[in-house]
């Protein structure tokens, strides 16, 4: 069998203007992403550690770090806690730029509880770095990105739920994401640099549009209670970060609603 991948990159040419992302069916059986780059293409599994690796038992550098530190805490109650030390850092840092390339994809996808998914993964391994690690400069390497993965968590939440109709659960999921980069500002005395945040400054302007938006917005006719159920069961499975489950339940509402004629009033 041939190594060269110019069958995989022929009829699919890179655009430097956009992202070109694609779903293939893997060798294994399991779907993979794939980047098309100006010389080759990123693959990435989609569940796991995007490399389709595994560190020793663990899906992941820091399922591995997590486990030691609670062996470490069990073994050693009363003592100092153990500490992320620079290289293992490193090894967290090159992981999660892993998934970062893996839910960008899935924002391009649309496949946003994947993105989600991702997102809050990324989101734990920051605030694992800040309580564990040795130096602060590994802690800022990571922490420097909390208001941007904020944001694109917050995006990959509301967007379905606006997809929805679901009006006011998607302001309540940006009103937490809006909470959540305050926060980042408050932890490092930026609060009263808080117009020069980017991130932060995106979500209140999407949430401005949002409310403009919303007498105008037709809702679902709410008269199905099985719509209601799932959607009860969808809000419960995205404050649960069970987002694969929240992507099956999403497009069982889509399915369901569209076979309901929409009312007239306001959301």
């Amino acid at each position: 069998m041939s190594n060269d991948i110019a069958h995989a990159l022929s009829g699919w040419p890179f655009d430097p203007e956009r992202m070109t992302v694609r779903i293939v069916r893997g060798d294994d059986g399991r779907d993979k992403i794939q980047v098309r780059l100006d010389l080759g293409v990123l693959q990435m599994d989609f569940h796991g550690r995007p490399d389709g690796d595994r560190v020793g038992e663990f899906d992941s550098w820091l399922d591995h770090y997590q486990a030691q530190l609670r062996e470490h805490e069990a073994g050693h109650p009363d003592g100092p806690p153990r500490l992320l030390e620079s290289e293992d850092c490193l090894r967290l840092l090159r992981e999660g730029v892993q998934y970062y390339h893996r839910y960008l994809s899935f924002w391009h996808l649309q496949r946003y509880e994947m993105c989600a998914r991702d997102t809050a993964r990324n989101l734990r391994l920051f605030a694992f770095v800040r309580e564990y690690a040795r130096h602060d400069r590994d802690k800022l390497q990571f922490d420097q990105w909390r208001p941007y993965v904020t944001m694109m968590h917050t995006r990959s939440v509301a967007t379905p739920l606006l997809e929805l109709r679901d009006i006011p659960a998607a302001l309540g999921a940006i009103d937490a994401g809006v909470e959540a980069i305050r926060q980042f500002l408050i932890d490092y005395d930026q609060l009263p640099r808080a117009e020069e945040c980017d991130e932060l400054q995106q979500l209140i302007k999407w949430r401005e549009e949002i409310v403009v938006r919303q007498a105008g917005v037709p809702r679902i006719g709410t008269s199905i209670k099985s719509v209601e159920s799932l959607r009860t069961e969808l809000d419960r499975a995205i404050a649960e970060e069970r987002f694969e489950d929240a992507a099956r339940l999403r497009d069982e509402i889509r399915r369901m609603s569209n076979n309901v004629s929409p009312s007239t009033g306001p959301m």
